[in-house]
């Protein structure tokens, strides 16, 4: 790090402090500062996975055990995430010097992100893709006559006058997956690049290098347009398909309770995973945000408040979603149970199809894709971000050179996602998306959450919140950290892998080889945990349990700020509280 000189033994802690970032920057209002948040955890998968998960395990049922997953486990995760960025001033492996033994959490956190930042990226790359055909006399999805239309093609008003629908694709199946996709029979046949969607993955990540450029002072200017304006448009949608007919039976559908799923321990499985990664938290990006915060701010208020407009958002785009799809129902005659679905089949294949159905088509597409265009945009916004400030908090002479480190990022992140815009692209991205990042995070926040209220000690983060906001977090906070929240994430983690489906797209299965790939990418990540544990146990200066024992006490766990910082020193000596800096030296110094 930033000493260059090995403390001797007689060095003073103080010595020993790490260096801050003095232009690391700071949100202009608070307003930013929730917009930004906002975006981070409102995204694709409110729209395209919650309603689908909400009707299949039980309807207004799943709202039960969804909600009390959030309250008692969700909020406590934001909200401490929230408090540990605002206090620190780090990112993601900064935050580590609570407990430096476990800062490989850190680089695993970066790891994940950037897997995910490779396929989400070609993900919104998509609606890019489609806006571009909203803009032709007629949307291509519309009927059979195209010439990458099989004979198999009929349309979604002629599939329910089918005898027997098995052998027959709807036209908007075809076009996105032959024409838009190109895609190939399975995942071991690659083919050649799809042109076209390359093309729409370089405009994605010109649109999000100019939007980063400068940082968070962009990102706070950007999201005052990306996060609000997708509610105009989920709003304009909610009315155009309320008005449909056969609305309210696909509304229906959505949120008929079956009370006897209740009993089924997979429903509170689903809710759980739900919550975990609707939320957003062990990504890091919740800590960086909150990194830019005010050192006074509210945090818990924002907390709620975020989560709040989180799980309102999801069942919003569940009354959007399925409304249409009642309306599909209805004019082809196919039952909603049969025409519902998630994930990019909802949003490229079903959801268009009904659209297709409209008057004036080009609109309502136009805007349901830029509305999946902003939804997402945002979440690469905080990820890449977050892999950026744990660099420059990592080494201090890439601080001059920001920008830089901004181009040279996207443009890496641009070459390792083109692999997806091939014709065996979508298996690959689908293969990251289910493996990638599912486990990893679980075991991120896991670790996080013991840190935090076994290994630093629940009693001296509570004692730090008090000094940041006036108020020491009441005994409900203390319950849900120490006890409560740890139990469920090990429920999450334990059901997550019990309950874990072989992977597919479209129906076909994945070899095994491709899923030991998909295994390796979630141990790539999580290997950090223990690796970096490893290497320090190798690297010990004084017996093994005496340096894992340093290791575990907290390292310059202060302030950014030096007014702050000389305030805290001062409040931990009134309190008699033990030292805020381990024994262990830095670590570039050792």
């Amino acid at each position: 790090m930033a000493n260059t000189q090995p403390p001797t033994t007689t060095a003073s802690r103080k010595d020993k402090r790490i260096e801050r970032d003095e232009n690391r920057g700071q949100w202009n209002s608070k307003s930013e500062f929730i917009l930004s948040l906002l975006g981070y955890a409102i995204g694709i998968g409110n729209v395209w996975r919650f309603p689908y998960l909400c009707y299949r395990s039980g309807g207004a049922a799943f709202l039960i055990p969804y909600i009390l997953m959030v309250l008692l486990a969700g909020i406590p995760l934001f909200y401490m995430e929230v408090l540990i960025g605002q206090f620190s001033s780090t990112g993601c492996t900064g935050m580590f010097r609570m407990a430096p033994l476990l800062k490989g959490t850190g680089f695993a956190q970066v790891v994940v992100n950037a897997y995910c930042v490779c396929y989400y990226s070609v993900i919104i790359s998509y609606p890019v893709r489609m806006i571009f055909y909203c803009f032709f006399k007629k949307v291509p999805w519309e009927d059979c006559d195209n010439s990458w239309n099989t004979d198999s093609c009929v349309t979604a008003s002629d599939m329910g006058k089918q005898n027997n629908t098995d052998g027959f694709t709807t036209s908007a199946d075809e076009f996105f997956h032959l024409e838009v996709l190109r895609i190939s029979k399975d995942i071991s046949e690659l083919g050649g690049m799809v042109w076209e969607q390359l093309i729409a993955l370089i405009v994605t990540w010109i649109i999000i290098y100019f939007c980063l450029m400068r940082g968070i002072k962009s990102v706070g200017k950007v999201v005052y347009f990306t996060v609000p304006f997708p509610y105009l448009l989920l709003f304009i949608l909610l009315v155009r398909g309320a008005t449909l007919p056969g609305a309210w039976n696909g509304i229906k559908f959505y949120l008929y309770p079956e009370w006897h799923r209740l009993l089924d321990l997979k429903v509170w499985a689903d809710a759980a995973i739900q919550m975990f990664f609707g939320i957003g938290p062990g990504w890091g990006g919740i800590v960086n945000m909150a990194s830019f915060s005010n050192f006074r701010n509210n945090a818990r208020c924002d907390s709620v408040l975020i989560v709040a407009i989180n799980v309102f958002t999801s069942i919003l785009a569940g009354f959007v979603v399925f409304s249409v799809l009642g309306f599909l129902s209805e004019k082809s005659g196919i039952p909603v149970e049969t025409v519902a679905t998630g994930g990019a089949g909802l949003a490229f294949v079903t959801y268009p199809e009904a659209i297709a159905m409209l008057p004036i088509p080009q609109l309502w597409a136009l805007m349901f894709f830029f509305m999946l265009f902003l939804l997402g945009i945002d979440s690469v916004f905080v990820q890449l971000e977050a892999i950026m400030t744990s660099i420059l908090d990592e080494w201090y002479w890439v601080r001059s050179h920001k920008w830089k480190l901004t181009l040279i990022s996207c443009l890496v992140f641009l070459v390792f996602s083109s692999i997806m815009c091939t014709n065996g692209g979508m298996y690959i991205l689908q293969l990251f998306d289910w493996y990638s990042s599912s486990i990893a995070v679980i075991v991120i926040c896991l670790v996080e959450i013991i840190m935090v209220a076994w290994i630093y000690g629940i009693k001296n983060f509570m004692l730090d919140v008090e000094f940041m906001l006036g108020k020491r977090p009441s005994l409900y906070w203390r319950i849900l950290w120490q006890i409560v929240t740890p139990v469920i994430i090990i429920f999450i983690l334990i059901t997550s892998i019990v309950f874990m489906r072989t992977i597919t797209y479209n129906n076909i299965p994945y070899p095994l080889w491709a899923i030991i790939i998909g295994w390796a990418s979630c141990l790539t990540s999580v290997m950090w945990i223990p690796l970096y544990i490893l290497y320090i146990m190798i690297r010990k200066r004084a017996t093994l349990c005496d340096s894992l024992k340093k290791r575990l006490k907290p390292l310059d766990w202060t302030p950014a700020d030096p007014q702050d910082r000389a305030d805290y020193e001062a409040f931990r000596k009134q309190r008699q509280m033990p030292g805020f800096m381990s024994d262990t030296d830095m670590e570039s110094s050792k």
